[in-house]
């Protein structure tokens, strides 16, 4: 473990640039609209020293609750000791990007919506029936295996070839 203990120590991997991805950002960085409310992910550019958020962020999600010119407002929980506390950070928008953690849930929405409207139209008796709570897909069904249909093989180590005598 080393000595220094400032604002950047041991982010030598975390800030820096990925292979062949140097230079000046892509204008799409600063066109992006980004709403308060939305939720982003906050990943430290290490191309851009302003404005950088503290390691302890990089790579956290937040919802946005004030933008200033250059600048947007995240709300990033934080566990702080046995609680977990809401920080409220400034962060450049260079370190921002919109985050997708909400895809899944805007999709299910989506579609329960057009159940919802589908089934206005529709006679009680043949209405479509809402998707209930998500449930994890299940394995492979009960089986016989045929061994007619199938060979076995032995599985076992190979023997050790020593190439260098």
């Amino acid at each position: 473990m080393p000595h220094s203990f400032g604002y950047r120590a041991r982010t030598r991997h975390m800030f820096a640039r990925d292979f062949r991805k140097h230079g000046r950002l892509n204008q799409t960085t600063y066109l992006r609209s980004i709403k308060i409310g939305d939720y982003v992910d906050v990943v430290g550019n290490g191309s851009i020293q302003k404005g950088m958020p503290h390691k302890f962020y990089h790579g956290k999600t937040g919802k946005v609750w004030n933008i200033t010119p250059r600048a947007i407002g995240v709300i990033i929980n934080k566990p702080i000791g046995n609680r977990i506390m809401a920080k409220k950070i400034h962060v450049r928008i260079e370190h921002c990007r919109p985050s997708r953690c909400q895809e899944d849930f805007k999709k299910r929405v989506r579609e329960n919506q057009a159940v919802r409207v589908a089934n206005k139209s529709r006679p009680k008796d043949q209405q479509l029936p809402l998707p209930a709570v998500r449930q994890p897909e299940s394995g492979i069904p009960a089986h016989t295996v045929k061994t007619s249909q199938t060979t076995v093989e032995l599985l076992q180590p190979q023997a050790h070839i020593s190439f260098y005598v």
